[in-house]
């Protein structure tokens, strides 16, 4: 794996993909899987239908330097940037510690993409945290799977609202020290 810095945000390379910063042009491609209600059940964020705008608002905050999280997307290479396989951030948290969160495109689920791009910041670590942490829903063992693979422990259970749900939504709750 290598780092390079494009906008204050190292871009990772892993053997199958990049993690490159989220661009204004990956827009189409994010609202494209962000509207699949499988996609926004499995995040606490993602509403369904999704609203005009929302996306280009998210990439908007991701690129402003004040940000207070880094969002990555996970890019297969395409020359035209097709290959969108998901997003990934990290959300800082006080004492030096972040929440990581990601999807994967249905088409790309079951391929180990998810487990890459989470090993792949654990090993990287951009933002030098002590602490990572991570949650995902009852109803997604495969989200849990990639966090134990990566090294997180579980720490307990809790709830989340889910936009897309409009429920609260049970979680395992995940942490990794670095």
């Amino acid at each position: 794996m290598t780092m390079n810095t494009l906008f204050q945000q190292p871009t990772l390379t892993t053997e199958r993909f990049v993690l490159r910063p989220v661009q204004m042009s990956d827009v189409g491609r994010i609202e494209h899987y962000a509207a699949d209600i499988r996609v926004a059940h499995s995040t606490p964020r993602i509403p369904h239908p999704l609203p005009p705008g929302l996306i280009a608002g998210f990439i908007e905050r991701a690129l402003k330097p004040e940000r207070d999280e880094d969002v990555w997307v996970m890019d297969g290479g395409a020359e035209d940037g097709a290959d969108v396989m998901g997003v990934i951030s990290l959300a800082r948290l006080d004492r030096n510690q972040s929440e990581v969160g990601y999807w994967v495109a249905p088409p790309f689920w079951n391929s180990h993409v998810a487990s890459d791009a989470v090993q792949a910041l654990v090993n990287g670590n951009p933002l030098g945290n002590a602490t990572m942490f991570a949650s995902v829903f009852h109803d997604n063992p495969a989200s849990a799977k990639v966090l134990t693979n990566a090294g997180f422990q579980y720490l307990g259970d809790a709830e989340t609202y889910c936009l897309s749900r409009a429920a609260c939504v049970p979680t395992w709750t995940y942490s990794r020290k670095l």
